[in-house]
């Protein structure tokens, strides 16, 4: 069932769109087409993409784009360090001729980990450069010439040969209020991930009224699988590894998570990464990335279509027996999705 109406003045939801993250955890990108034809239907509209460690943002979504050319398509994020804001501005202007009226461009700020550790970038101000990579991408993405200084890099001068000719969304990787709100006042709004459904209302006080066409995606981690056991092993180690980003720990923190979470920020901090992991309460792990059978999970996703969320995007680690074949993988993501209501 959908999950309550929060005191927050909006209206009742309506049907949110949904969309699938790929490439999917165990299948490369050249294995995917058989899935991106069918999405639609299965009932879900979008595919997203995400960039850190392994595939790139965009290759997925042109894909997308050339195998069923009715999906929107979304990056959910692109990291503003790695990639400079014209390139930013062209890839995005790139996909738009590919699906006009389609292109959801999700940037932020991303952690250390995915911008110094592996790509030598400093990270350097994150509010400030996505606040100004935003601005240059919106600006640029309409046309404008665009030059002059900003807080964190100058632009001599650009302009979009070929701007889109039907908008593109920015969107922003958003987890506390500062962020959030720069999200809805000056892009077409945000994208929040790894909180509990608890959650959402402290996440929705925090935009504010949304007006309309602006976007609050909220992304979803789901292992579909009633073996506990497979399902833990899948998700304690990236959860022990992202909730002790400094991000993410403040996001808890501001949420009022710290205390279950404070046993495994302690061990993280000390060194002891094995440690942190097994101190991660099951609790969390349950509740920031869902398992159980694909039923179980949807009625669990259902918790986060709360009034003001436009999208659920699901992050789907399937378990092996899944992949035995095309039509076992397909009827899971049928189960777990839109179109199993």
């Amino acid at each position: 069932m959908t999950a309550p109406y929060p005191p927050h003045g909006r209206t009742p939801a309506g049907p949110p769109k949904w969309g699938i993250t790929l490439p999917l955890p165990g299948l490369t990108i050249d294995r995917h087409r058989f899935l991106v034809e069918r999405l639609p239907d299965l009932g879900y509209t979008d595919v997203w993409s995400a960039e850190g460690g392994g595939t790139d943002a965009f290759t997925p979504l042109a894909a997308t784009a050339a195998w069923s050319p009715g999906l929107r398509i979304a990056t959910g994020i692109v990291p503003v360090h790695t990639r400079g804001p014209a390139v930013l501005a062209q890839t995005a202007a790139t996909l738009a001729q590919l699906a006009p009226g389609r292109v959801l461009l999700g940037i932020g700020a991303s952690v250390p980990a995915h911008v110094t550790d592996i790509n030598g970038i400093p990270f350097d101000e994150p509010f400030k450069r996505t606040r100004d990579v935003l601005r240059f991408v919106t600006r640029a993405l309409r046309g404008e010439h665009v030059a002059g200084d900003f807080d964190t890099f100058s632009i001599t001068g650009y302009r979009l040969p070929h701007p889109p000719a039907e908008p593109v969304k920015v969107i922003l990787g958003a987890l506390r209020p500062g962020m959030l709100r720069l999200g809805f006042t000056e892009g077409d709004g945000a994208i929040t991930n790894l909180l509990f459904p608890k959650d959402l209302p402290t996440v929705l006080g925090a935009v504010g009224p949304q007006p309309p066409g602006k976007e609050l995606v909220v992304k979803v981690f789901v292992c579909p699988t009633e073996d506990t056991d497979h399902a833990h092993r899948a998700s304690r180690p990236f959860l022990a590894w992202i909730l002790n980003r400094e991000p993410y720990r403040k996001f808890h923190e501001w949420l009022g998570n710290g205390e279950l979470l404070a046993e495994t920020h302690e061990r993280w901090a000390a060194g002891d990464h094995e440690g942190a992991q097994k101190a991660l309460p099951d609790e969390a792990v349950d509740g920031l990335f869902i398992s159980g059978s694909p039923e179980e999970c949807r009625e669990r996703i259902l918790q986060y279509h709360l009034p003001g969320v436009t999208t659920i995007q699901l992050y789907v680690s399937l378990p092996p027996e899944v992949f035995v074949s095309r039509s076992r993988l397909l009827d899971t993501l049928a189960r777990l999705g839109p179109a199993a209501g």
